[in-house]
């Protein structure tokens, strides 16, 4: 079974970087990379890697391609729509059906993270597991421990990052 979706997502990555080279839109193209980063993220789940698929997801088809998306909207200014948005109705349910999933995830949440949920395969009064030295916990400590500083700098850059792009942005359009 493994096998089988390994090659799958393997054809997807393919087919989708494909996409991304072959396709003139540069809108279409990162959405086709965001499709192949998160078929890396998903191989990454097939090596056991899940923190390495975490941060694929959070960082690269995430917080990246936003940046790629806004810096493709800014520099390549396309044609303005005009009359009545065909998905409106859509677009309203939208609202409260993302309401309700967050609401949903935050009582998921409330139950296994902030009530205490034993670890799956610990017995009540038994010890924790281990943490693993490459490990989500691990990792997290070290990154929101003893390199939060160089951490809140990358964010800070990016964060100026994006605000020269919109200052160039307006100068170039005014």
């Amino acid at each position: 079974m493994e096998l089988v979706a390994f090659f799958v997502i393997a054809v997807v990555a393919v087919v989708s970087a494909l996409g991304l080279v072959l396709r003139r839109n540069p809108i279409h193209g990162a959405l086709f990379l965001v499709v192949n980063l998160g078929c890396v993220a998903v191989l990454y789940l097939l090596l056991g890697a899940e923190f390495l698929a975490l941060a694929q997801v959070i960082i690269y088809a995430g917080a990246i391609m936003v940046l790629f998306v806004f810096a493709i909207m800014v520099l390549i200014p396309g044609k303005e729509e005009t009359g009545p948005d065909p998905l409106r109705s859509q677009r309203l349910l939208a609202l409260p059906l993302g309401a309700l999933l967050l609401f949903e995830i935050g009582l998921i949440l409330h139950s296994s993270v902030f009530m205490g949920a034993p670890h799956p395969g610990v017995r009540p009064g038994s010890a924790a597991p281990p943490t693993a030295a490459g490990g989500i916990q691990s990792v997290g400590r070290l990154l929101l421990g003893d390199y939060l500083l160089p951490f809140e700098v990358t964010s800070v850059l990016l964060l100026a990052a994006l605000v020269g792009v919109l200052a160039l942005a307006k100068r170039r359009a005014g």
